[in-house]
């Protein structure tokens, strides 16, 4: 548990926390100087950036890396939040904490994001919020949630996963080995066909030598000559 209160102002503390934040896309470059875009964004703190990312399973989908180098992604820039007393190790056992809620399988990119997650890290770090700008396109995906492609609501960052087919899919593949099993099966029975009959041929011109084979005809007897 931590039993440290945290000062609202965020300034308070003597260990830095910065919010490093990343392109997802190249439009960002243009889409910055309007306050929107579509970013990722990691919290640094006592050299360590913390992140939030999606996989298939029930497990905390907060992972660590050095920061600024988050891959797959353009680093932006980085933004001074506030500072925390956290040591290194209460920070851990923070993170441990917020991986309950903030399972791999529960990554959604309207209502529960890795902008989120940096939020409230940073609120529990500092007191001090993100800027809005930072996960915009949130707030606007949940007003017009209906007409977002059904992709942007699952989409995964950073995390390696086994990819679950669909049953239109699954239905397609088992047409396809249906249309696939005659040719299959055809190939099959002619190249058994034409073993066999490699292999029976010789047996055949050994039988057809057997039969149309005739018997030697006996010599001809010697003819006696006379003495004279």
């Amino acid at each position: 548990m931590l039993c440290r209160r945290i000062s609202s102002n965020g300034d308070s503390g003597s260990a830095p926390v910065y919010l490093n934040v990343y392109d997802l896309t190249p439009i960002n470059g243009y889409a910055y100087w309007f306050g929107l875009g579509v970013y990722h964004s990691g919290v640094q703190v006592h050299g360590i950036e913390f992140a939030f990312g999606a996989h298939e399973y029930p497990s905390t989908g907060i992972f660590e890396g050095e920061p600024k180098q988050c891959d797959g992604f353009k680093f932006r820039r980085s933004i001074l939040i506030g500072k925390t007393d956290l040591s290194q190790a209460e920070v851990r056992s923070l993170m441990e904490e917020l991986g309950k809620d903030y399972r791999g399988n529960a990554y959604n990119l309207i209502t529960k994001n890795c902008n989120h997650f940096c939020n409230q890290v940073c609120m529990k770090l500092t007191g001090n919020s993100i800027p809005s700008w930072v996960n915009r396109l949130a707030r606007i995906g949940w007003i017009c949630n209906c007409v977002l492609p059904a992709t942007l609501n699952s989409t995964k960052f950073g995390q390696n996963r086994v990819k679950k087919k669909t049953s239109e899919e699954e239905e397609e593949e088992e047409e396809k080995k249906k249309k696939e099993s005659p040719i299959v099966q055809t190939a099959e029975i002619a190249a058994s066909n034409s073993s066999s009959s490699s292999s029976s041929s010789p047996t055949i011109l050994r039988r057809g030598r057997s039969r149309t084979r005739r018997p030697r005809p006996p010599p001809s007897p010697l003819i006696p000559t006379s003495n004279s």
